[in-house]
């Protein structure tokens, strides 16, 4: 009768994994990073499945548009951290550069509006809303993979995970843009006093000589 306490295949203690069996690229990182690996790559994934939700909600043609183009490059850039995760070495797919197609401007003050509270059902899901939650899942990658990047041993896996982090900013500002020009994120300002006194808090000092 098999030990269930034991899996069946597992080697006899003293005996030497065959060479085929021995995975050299494992030592390419360190323990710590391979926890951070998996919970950004888990993070990525949990964002396009998100996606695929959300898109079954939203109205607006726009923001179905930037949901669209956001899962085609992180979709790639997935396939990307992969890559230099379970090699080590560059991926086959390098690192790309998210490009938004909003303009940059951004619309300051507060108007009135009714106030927020949580959906009763799916029924009350919205483009604000939907709109929201993506925010949330770009911004909180950001900040993820930046942190992670900072405890990456493996070069190539860190410097694909620190390129990703733009990337993120940059979807991050598109949704906003997106939200701030239907109203949905308003943003405001202090009056013209106050600003300008902000503003002139602090002061440049001479530039020291770098070191040759």
């Amino acid at each position: 009768m098999q030990n269930q306490g034991q899996p069946s295949n597992m080697t006899p203690p003293g005996t030497q994994m065959p060479p085929n069996m021995m995975n050299t690229e494992s030592k390419n990182h360190g323990g710590h990073e391979l926890f951070d690996a998996h919970e950004i790559i888990a993070g990525i994934i949990s964002m396009l499945d998100q996606y695929q939700m959300y898109d079954q909600h939203i109205q607006d043609p726009e923001l179905k548009g930037i949901l669209k183009r956001q899962s085609t490059f992180v979709t790639t850039m997935y396939n990307t951290i992969v890559g230099s995760f379970s090699t080590g070495h560059d991926p086959i797919v390098p690192t790309q550069a998210y490009k938004m197609t909003q303009t940059n401007t951004t619309t300051y003050g507060i108007k009135p509006g009714a106030p927020k509270k949580p959906n009763q059902s799916v029924n009350d899901l919205s483009d604000k809303g939907l709109s929201a939650y993506m925010l949330g899942q770009t911004k909180s990658l950001a900040m993820l993979l930046a942190m992670t990047a900072l405890e990456m041993t493996n070069p190539v896996l860190r410097r694909v995970v620190a390129d990703s982090v733009p990337n993120f900013i940059e979807m991050s500002y598109e949704i906003f843009l997106y939200q701030n020009k239907h109203g949905y994120y308003q943003v405001p300002q202090l009056n013209d006093q106050d600003m300008t006194l902000m503003l002139q808090s602090y002061t440049t000092v001479p530039q020291p000589n770098m070191p040759q």
